[in-house]
């Protein structure tokens, strides 16, 4: 426990020195957000923030290559960058086009998708997690056909965890604070099965969570756009897999799905009826800001249910 909490420390520290560091420099480069033209109205004011400090995050995973002789903790801080990466790339065409229209959906989707196939791939003859994996384990002593589907689900759990976690960034410090929870979690798995890819990722990432809060706490200073969202996405699902759990995201990224399905849903039945609604808007959070609750009000509500759902996935698990 002692090396776990020096772990969760370095990783707040690092990310609280970064964080300092990007804020000027992001500001000086005009690395600004664009409020969503569909957002609430109250967001307009949060135009101009500088964004992109998500790449705190890929900062404070930097001793995580102190290991970098294991493979899976190799490959998932790759997983981790690569996405960042994306991320980047859609950031910047933001800033550069001026309003929030950055890569294509379908683009984005597409590019993290190939991510997640290599990094798959690249963990597919490791033997450390696929034990825990029941989808897998069983697939070792049947058909090839549980293997594919290891990888069809591993695929969904990587792209679906990091565009519901995209979603999901849309108040101050909402993803963030989202984040923390899980990210424990499997932090504890993690040492639990002696996975230290997933265990020091995992505390990096929180202690990095908790020193981004400085700055993206409302009202925010910094916003970790889908550089940020998208390498968080990208860490709990590629740790909850290495941990023999990406079942398990369901469960603990509960907020995550739940913002996912709001837009999934409000969707369908808007085609479906005409132009019908069922929430005042979409992703979910913004059904609780249109109702009238402060928007800080709504992130705290949501960090106690990310909260409650990561101890039910931890409950079950033990």
């Amino acid at each position: 426990m002692t090396h776990a909490l020096a772990t969760l420390v370095l990783g707040f520290a690092l990310a609280l020195v970064a964080g300092a560091l990007a804020l000027p420099l992001l500001s000086r480069l005009q690395f600004r957000q664009h409020a969503y033209e569909d957002a609430p109205q109250t967001h307009l004011a949060k135009t101009g923030t500088p964004t992109m400090g998500g790449v705190v995050f890929v900062v404070a995973l930097v001793p995580m290559l102190a290991s970098w002789g294991s493979p899976l903790v190799r490959d998932l801080f790759l997983l981790v960058a690569a996405c960042a990466g994306v991320g980047l790339i859609d950031d910047l065409l933001s800033v550069r086009r001026g309003k929030n229209l950055g890569l294509r959906a379908r683009t984005k989707y597409l590019l993290t998708a190939l991510v997640a196939v290599l990094f798959l791939r690249a963990i597919y003859d490791s033997y450390a997690f696929f034990p825990r994996d029941v989808i897998f384990h069983a697939g070792t002593y049947a058909l090839a056909v549980p293997h594919l589907l290891w990888l069809l689900l591993g695929i969904f759990a990587i792209t679906g965890t990091i565009h519901a976690l995209n979603l999901t960034d849309g108040l101050d410090g909402l993803a963030t604070g989202t984040t923390i929870p899980p990210a424990l979690v499997l932090a504890l798995l993690g040492m639990q099965f002696a996975i230290p890819a997933a265990a020091t990722g995992c505390l990096l990432a929180a202690g990095a969570c908790l020193a981004f809060l400085v700055y993206n706490r409302h009202p925010a200073k910094m916003f970790m756009g889908d550089t940020g969202s998208l390498a968080l996405g990208a860490l709990l699902s590629g740790a909850a897999i290495a941990a023999g759990e990406m079942l398990l995201l369901i469960v603990i990224g509960g907020v995550f799905v739940a913002e996912a399905l709001s837009v999934i849903v409000q969707v369908a039945y808007f085609k479906r009826t005409g132009g019908k609604r069922i929430f005042r808007m979409s992703p979910l959070h913004h059904h609780f800001e249109l109702g009238g609750w402060p928007e800080t009000r709504v992130t705290a509500r949501f960090w106690l249910a990310s909260a409650l759902f990561s101890a039910v996935g931890l409950a079950i698990v033990r």
